[in-house]
């Protein structure tokens, strides 16, 4: 019943008022992020959500707190991830604050509180399909991966964390203990490395490092995440 209708009730709710009392703060920290970031101050990047009725992942648009500028070299490319974030895309990370935007995706459907945190694309392709039966929910603010680790953890192990969550059962007193333990992680700032930054690689280059794919499967991987994403 909780998992069926109340969760999703309370998602609505929940992120509701979340964006009424917090919006002097989303207005406050948009303009300072306009300014750091001379420019827009919101990052959209499209992710991977539940899966439909036919049986593939719904792909929606995650929208953030830019934390990394768009600082280019003389060539026009992207300038590396260390030399785009600034001190404010440092506080912004370790603050968590970043993630407010995404109780819009909460609000309207795309996420829930508290699932399985919604990966790359490019990440996807390279998953497994036990690995993903984690799109078979609603993907999460925060998860069981996020307090039991969160980026000190390897990417199977996120995973083992994130299937765990689902086939445990999704009850109303294991979200609250998620979120509860969230806080507090929060609080301390523990483990606030992030996915896209030099000291945490996507799962693709993971399992390339690792040697547990090989240069082909993961150029093939590449290019179909390309092709999710209609870029070719």
């Amino acid at each position: 019943m909780y998992e069926k209708f109340f969760k999703r009730l309370l998602d609505i709710i929940l992120s509701a008022m979340a964006l009424i009392v917090l919006s002097p703060i989303l207005l406050v920290l948009a303009v300072i992020g306009a300014v750091a970031m001379k420019g827009n101050p919101f990052f959209v990047q499209p992710r991977p959500g539940k899966k439909g009725k036919d049986g593939k992942e719904r792909i929606f648009k995650l929208v953030k707190f830019r934390s990394m500028s768009n600082a280019k070299d003389r060539n026009g490319n992207l300038l590396p991830d260390a030399d785009r974030l600034n001190k404010y895309g440092i506080w912004i990370r370790d603050t968590s604050l970043d993630e407010l935007p995404s109780l819009i995706n909460i609000l309207i459907g795309d996420m829930t509180i508290v699932g399985p945190r919604p990966q790359l694309v490019r990440d996807m392709t390279f998953m497994t399909a036990e690995q993903r039966r984690r799109h078979t929910v609603r993907p999460g603010l925060t998860g069981l991966a996020q307090i039991n680790g969160r980026n000190n953890i390897t990417w199977e192990q996120k995973f083992e964390y994130d299937l765990q969550y689902i086939d445990n059962g999704i009850t109303f007193l294991g979200d609250v203990k998620i979120i509860l333990g969230t806080v507090v992680h929060v609080l301390r700032r523990d483990d606030t490395v992030r996915e896209g930054t030099s000291s945490d690689l996507d799962f693709g280059d993971w399992l390339l490092e690792q040697e547990k794919v090989d240069k082909d499967t993961y150029e093939e991987k590449q290019v179909e995440a390309k092709e999710l994403l209609g870029m070719r």
